[in-house]
C-alpha cells in the first residue's frame, strides 16, 4: 500500500511538471502571438483608379510581411497630397515627380518622395509616317493646349530632334519657346481628349498615355516616338511626410514594390503602355533620407 502511495504521488509531481511545461508553452506561444500582432501594421495609401490594380497585387505581397495596405482612392490630383500633410493618410502613389515639385512648393507643404514606380509614357503618334526620322518639311503636329502637358510635348519633340527649345524653357508649355525649327512644323494645341481624334488631319499627334490607352493604342507598339525612363521629370513616386521618409516599414513596402514580380505584374495589366521605373530618389532631383 506504502508503495502504491509512492507511485502515485511521483505520477502526480510528473503530471503537474508536465502541465506546467504545456502551461509554459502555451504562454510563449501567446507571447509570441502578440509580438507578431504588434509587427503588423497598417498602411493607408492614396491612389486614383488607374494605380488601383498596382496597389492590389502589391497589398497581397505586403501582408505577408505584416503590413496591411488600405487603399484610399481619390477623383482629383489635390487631395491625395493635401490629405497625407493632415496626417489623414500616410503615403499616396499617384503623381508625377514635376506635378509634385510644383504642388508642394504652391502649397507649401513638407513633403517628400520615398520611392519611384512607373512613367505612363506620352508618345508621338502618326497615320501618315511610320518613323519620325521621316518627318516631312511643313509637317504639322497637334499636342495638348493645357500648359503642364504642353510643356512635356515640347520636350518629347526636342528629344525627336525635330526642334530646339530654348534655355529659358522652364517646361510650361508656350510656342514662343521654340527656338530653332528647321523642318518648319506647325504646331496646333488643341484639348488632350481630341488629340487622337485629329490624327487624320496632322502628320503626327502628341497623346497623353491615359488618352492613347482609351483609344485603343498600345503606347510602346503604336507611338513612332514614345518617353523612356530618362524622362526623370514624368517619374511617378511614392510621396510621404518629409518628417518620416526614413520609417522602416516605408522602407519595406518600396523594396516589396520594386521587385521584378510586381514589374512584371504592370507589363501584363496594363499591356505594357505603363513602364516600371525604378530608379534612385538622386536621379529626381531629391536626395535620399
Amino acid at each position: 500500500m506504502k508503495k502504491l502511495l509512492i507511485v502515485f504521488t511521483l505520477m502526480l509531481s510528473v503530471a503537474g511538471i508536465l502541465a506546467g511545461c504545456g502551461s509554459e508553452e502555451s504562454s510563449e506561444k501567446s507571447a509570441s502571438g502578440n509580438e507578431k500582432a504588434q509587427e503588423e501594421v497598417t498602411l493607408k495609401i492614396g491612389l486614383n483608379g488607374s494605380g488601383v490594380p498596382i496597389w492590389e497585387f502589391v497589398k497581397k505581397k505586403a501582408a505577408k510581411e505584416g503590413i496591411n495596405l488600405e487603399l484610399v482612392e481619390f477623383s482629383d490630383y489635390v487631395r491625395p497630397n493635401l490629405a497625407v500633410a493632415a496626417g489623414d493618410i500616410d503615403l499616396n502613389a499617384f503623381q508625377t515627380v514635376a506635378y509634385f515639385d510644383t504642388f508642394i512648393e504652391e502649397r507649401d507643404l513638407d513633403l517628400a518622395p520615398i520611392a519611384t514606380t512607373i512613367i505612363a509614357p506620352m508618345g508621338i503618334y502618326s497615320e501618315k509616317i511610320k518613323d519620325i526620322k521621316g518627318f516631312p518639311e511643313n509637317g504639322k503636329i497637334a499636342l495638348p493646349q493645357e500648359a503642364s502637358n504642353m510643356g512635356r510635348a515640347l520636350l518629347l519633340v526636342e528629344q525627336a530632334g525635330l526642334i530646339k527649345l530654348s534655355d529659358e524653357f522652364n517646361g510650361i508649355g508656350n510656342l514662343s519657346f521654340i527656338e530653332e525649327n528647321p523642318k518648319n512644323i506647325e504646331f496646333i494645341p488643341v484639348v488632350a481628349a481630341q488629340t487622337p481624334r485629329v490624327l487624320p488631319d496632322v502628320t503626327a499627334s502628341i497623346i497623353n498615355n491615359g488618352v492613347a490607352v482609351e483609344a485603343g493604342f498600345i503606347p510602346v507598339q503604336d507611338a513612332i516616338f514614345i518617353e523612356d525612363e530618362t524622362a526623370t521629370p514624368y517619374i511617378n513616386i511614392i510621396a510621404a511626410r518629409a518628417d518620416e521618409t526614413d520609417k522602416e516599414v516605408f522602407k519595406k513596402l518600396v523594396e516589396i514594390y520594386q521587385t521584378e514580380e510586381v514589374a512584371q505584374h504592370i507589363r501584363d495589366v496594363f499591356n505594357d503602355s505603363l513602364i516600371p521605373t525604378f530608379v534612385p530618389l538622386e536621379d529626381i532631383g531629391w536626395q535620399e533620407q
